[in-house]
């Protein structure tokens, strides 16, 4: 995949979308082939820094102790405390959490404490803090760098379903910049791929209200694009 390839599919996206009254997000679906996901070396889960902002606001909750208080308190968009953990025994206040935010960072001391609590909620909606993509930190880590690079962070995941979708951006963004953090993905996806490029089958571009656009086909754009 060609990053001429990504700006075509780009400008064919915008040409068939009709005009919104909110801005949509562009999303980079892959179709994978050749994987058996019942094997677990075939799973895909990765979390890939894009080279620019995804175009919205990434919203990031910590789960901390005492030690992190005052830095979190400043530095991320919610805070729930250690001590504050027995409150939350209801799943539908927890759900309401795990929906309305797109990562969460956990002390490290207190992640059994975490599991326990919100395990039972989080898990299935992929949302307990990971060590992958940086999130479960000591007493004494700097947040405001993990913050700051959250807000460039996709997950690249493909468990149950060969394919792998994951928001690249807005229609208010450069096409260049867009593609740029396609091309991110999409290189990133390969290093985890058992057979490489032999893995995918298909690429396909989308505005949120639109209909997937092929990349690689040939395509004819009628509108102007920026």
């Amino acid at each position: 995949m060609e990053k001429e390839e990504i700006l075509a599919a780009l400008a064919k996206s915008k040409d068939i979308s009709e005009k919104r009254n909110f801005k949509q997000s562009y999303d980079l679906i892959i179709n994978l082939k050749g994987l058996d996901l019942k094997k677990q070396e075939h799973q895909i889960d990765a979390f890939i820094t894009l080279p620019h902002s995804r175009g919205k606001k990434v919203k990031v909750c910590a789960l901390i102790g005492a030690e992190l208080e005052g830095q979190a308190k400043h530095v991320c968009d919610f805070v729930i405390l250690s001590d504050s953990f027995v409150k939350f025994k209801d799943k539908k206040e927890m759900r309401k959490i795990a929906n309305g935010f797109d990562f969460f960072i956990a002390q490290a001391n207190i992640m059994p404490k975490v599991a326990t609590v919100f395990g039972r909620v989080f898990g299935p909606r992929n949302k307990m803090p990971n060590p992958k993509s940086g999130c479960i930190v000591a007493p004494n880590a700097n947040l405001k760098p993990l913050y700051e690079k959250l807000q460039r962070t996709v997950r690249a995941s493909a468990k149950s379903a060969p394919l792998v979708q994951c928001a690249i951006g807005t229609e208010d963004m450069s096409s260049d910049e867009v593609a740029e953090n396609a091309l991110t993905v999409y290189k990133s996806l390969l290093q985890v791929l058992p057979n490489e490029k032999h893995n995918i089958k298909g690429i396909y571009i989308k505005l949120t209200m639109g209909k997937p656009v092929k990349v690689g086909e040939k395509i004819e754009v009628t509108k102007e694009t920026k």
